[in-house]
């Protein structure tokens, strides 16, 4: 069989231009989130099976790339099941592992828990531009802070990140489930179709609401349940104020406290927020994960056309693994989208000194090649980057190549020293 040159379908090799514009973001974000007290931790790439399983992936348990048993564990002809195959996977995302994480090492941990985990995930996806089946994940997560203090914290961390990298005129779409399940509630849906209203709901930017309406009455639900629920949009739509009134309009069925903690995240986020991004209510904001149980938020760029990160709290995630819940929120970056955006946007990574290469003919002496080494190192010591590189047969496109990389400047050498500029 011959070997392939491409890289598995849905992952890609990253070239220099690119790597260098990682490096930049990841660095920003690192020192960013440092300074609102988030510590930086790690966990493995691979996860025990059943916690990938365990219903809190919501559909990414359906792209699990998964890992057979290894040596004398793998018994191929005696197998009836995939758990008798399948013992491991590659993670998802870097929620499950990071409660995982917590769960074992929570008496080693300060309280509230800041964390910040930045790695590689894996989905067995359609790819499509801006999404792969290997990608970089960035999230910071607040566990052991009840309050909505996580709220407002993880929000003014992700946006400050976003505005030093130069981002503008994006949005902060906010919701919270128990207001997502109130509304269902006073329409008249039984709990149990919650979730698949919800999905239906959660089409409501391509279809409309006349859209919607329609797959909810294909689904089976009554023209009165229905058509109560999205009269509650369209309400929102014509009011001055949608959060009061939605908030009037579902107090018999809205759980204590929600009303003060969603306007108290509102205003604290908007008291606080520079002028370079709005905070929007959006009733229509479902989020697919299924761990949700309170505030979701999501980030929309509209020169992707999309989400470029979200999040939400999951207070009863870390309970699954210990029998106790722990309040816990967590905010996603979508780190590959917004390489893609830099990258097409034709971004430079700043305050980079000097790029200079320096170009020897074949054949330099020893003692020449020494003086240019020593002059290298000179001027790297002062804060330029310089190439050290053997001049090839074909000057031209060589330079043109160092140009393309950011190369400003060309010292040549030669054997003869008359020909040296």
């Amino acid at each position: 069989m011959a070997l392939s040159k491409k890289p598995v379908t849905g992952m890609k090799d990253i070239l220099p231009e690119e790597m260098e514009i990682r490096d930049y973001v990841m660095n920003v974000i690192k020192e960013t989130y440092g300074n609102f007290g988030f510590t930086s931790m790690e966990t493995p790439c691979v996860e025990n099976i059943a916690n990938l399983n365990c219903k809190a992936g919501g559909e990414n348990e359906k792209l699990i790339f998964k890992i057979l048993k290894r040596g004398e564990k793998l018994k191929l002809s005696e197998a009836e099941t995939e758990e008798d195959l399948v013992d491991g996977g590659l993670r998802y995302d870097l929620t499950v592992p990071l409660v995982r994480y917590y769960s074992n090492h929570a008496n080693e941990l300060p309280s509230p828990f800041k964390a910040l985990q930045m790695g590689n995930v894996w989905r067995a996806d359609r790819p499509q531009r801006g999404r792969y089946r290997q990608f970089m994940q960035c999230d910071i997560d607040i566990l052991g802070e009840p309050s909505n203090l996580a709220e407002i914290e993880l929000i003014l961390a992700t946006t400050t990140t976003l505005g030093k990298l130069g981002f503008r005129d994006f949005v902060i779409r906010i919701n919270d489930r128990q207001i997502l399940k109130a509304m269902a509630n006073y329409s008249g849906f039984a709990e149990d179709d919650y979730d698949k209203v919800f999905i239906i709901l959660d089409k409501m930017d391509k279809i409309g609401i006349e859209g919607v309406q329609a797959e909810l009455m294909e689904a089976g639900y009554s023209k009165e349940q229905t058509g109560k629920y999205l009269g509650l949009f369209q309400g929102m739509e014509d009011a001055q104020d949608p959060v009061s009134y939605i908030m009037d309009a579902l107090k018999d069925v809205l759980p204590a406290g929600v009303q003060e903690n969603f306007r108290e995240i509102l205003e604290s986020v908007e008291a606080t927020k520079g002028d370079f991004f709005k905070l929007q209510f959006d009733p229509t904001l479902v989020r697919g994960m299924s761990y949700y149980t309170g505030t979701i938020f999501e980030v929309a760029m509209p020169e992707f056309g999309g989400s470029c990160g979200g999040g939400g709290r999951y207070d009863k995630m870390v309970g699954k693994f210990t029998g106790n819940d722990v309040p816990a929120c967590g905010f996603s970056i979508g780190f590959e989208r917004i390489i893609l955006l830099l990258m097409e946007n034709g971004f430079k990574v700043p305050g980079k000194g000097k790029k200079e290469a320096y170009l020897m003919e074949k054949g330099l002496p020893t003692e020449e090649l020494c003086k240019v080494l020593r002059q290298a190192q000179a001027e790297r010591e002062k804060g330029s980057q310089i190439l050290v590189a053997r001049m090839n047969k074909n000057k031209k496109f060589q330079k043109e190549q160092l140009c393309a990389q950011g190369y400003e400047a060309f010292q040549e050498f030669y054997k003869e020293p008359l020909k040296n500029n």
